[in-house]
């Protein structure tokens, strides 16, 4: 496949992106307009929020694919760093711990984007589970302060797998060598984010619609089993839609569609499980209508290596 197809296929998905963000922008407006006839309406405007948020994060997400590999791999790490922050700042920590914070952000955190730039999987892949793993309690303990140490190193560990070695599995996907699908990378990203994040809206949608019976009430009360078969089973149609822009046939890429919301919404359910045992409803307010960074990637988490490592078993000679 030629750089021209492949910047061609790229220009197609944004540009449908880009229709449904128009059309939804078009919908708010309409309904501030006739429903809440311009004034203030909970739901109306938290629809526009989210819609206004999108807008940022897609030309976020197109700028980063128009820098190429590079630019990819600086957005994401941003992400995690960021995502990496949220989740510290939620955890109990004393002063004994801060060598280690100060190792998972400055040390782990630069040392696995690095990895994936010269793309030495055979480190990348285990660095953070088991070098990073092994020094942080180490680091901890000659702190000298063992209160509560068990629950303090788990939960340092803890947020450095979910925001930066899961995380960075999606611009792992770029050192992916795929036959007959070089120099198209980037699109396996583009399949996992819309997919994803179809799933989450779809799920909402249905949810809304039909939704009755809740799914886990103690982690979150807004989902259904209603909202989940009928958005999984959209946005698996969805990924399967999305074949052409992938190294899959159809049938294969509604089975990783498939795979990537039930990961997705398995990752949802146990991060809104670590929010409630913190005591709190979002991660932050870093994106209008979205919550913190971690409300918006706690989907991507569980399937951004599940993803890169089914592709990685079957597709990678």
């Amino acid at each position: 496949m030629t750089v021209t197809a492949s910047t061609h296929a790229t220009w197609m998905l944004f540009g449908g992106v880009a229709g449904v963000l128009i059309l939804a922008s078009a919908i708010g407006a309409l309904l501030k307009w006739r429903v809440a006839q311009g004034q203030p309406h909970s739901v109306i405007d938290n629809l526009n929020a989210r819609v206004n948020a999108w807008w940022v994060m897609v030309a976020v997400i197109g700028l980063a694919f128009a820098l190429g590999k590079g630019g990819v791999i600086v957005l994401f790490y941003l992400i995690s760093f960021y995502a990496l922050r949220e989740f510290m700042s939620l955890a109990y920590t004393r002063r004994g711990d801060h060598h280690a914070i100060a190792l998972a952000f400055f040390v782990a955190l630069p040392v696995q984007y690095f990895l994936i730039w010269i793309e030495w999987y055979g480190l990348y892949a285990i660095f953070i589970p088991v070098y990073a793993f092994l020094v942080l309690p180490i680091l901890a303990a000659v702190g000298g302060d063992t209160k509560r140490f068990l629950e303090r190193t788990s939960k340092v560990q803890w947020g450095l797998m979910v925001c930066v070695f899961c995380i960075s599995h999606v611009p792992a996907l770029l050192t992916l060598q795929i036959p007959g699908f070089e120099g198209r990378n980037l699109l396996l990203i583009a399949f996992l984010v819309i997919v994803v994040q179809g799933s989450d809206v779809l799920q909402y949608v249905w949810g809304k619609l039909f939704g009755k019976r809740k799914v886990a009430p103690e982690l979150s009360p807004s989902k259904t089993w209603e909202g989940l078969v009928g958005g999984v089973a959209s946005a698996t149609a969805l990924g399967a839609a999305l074949y052409w822009a992938t190294p899959f046939n159809p049938w294969q890429a509604a089975l990783m569609a498939l795979t990537i919301c039930v990961m997705g919404f398995f990752g949802g359910l146990v991060m809104s499980a670590i929010k409630r045992d913190r005591g709190v409803k979002d991660w932050g307010t870093m994106i209008e209508g979205h919550g913190g960074m971690l409300d918006r990637l706690d989907s991507v988490i569980f399937a951004a290596p599940i993803y890169f490592h089914a592709l990685r078993f079957w597709w990678v000679p």
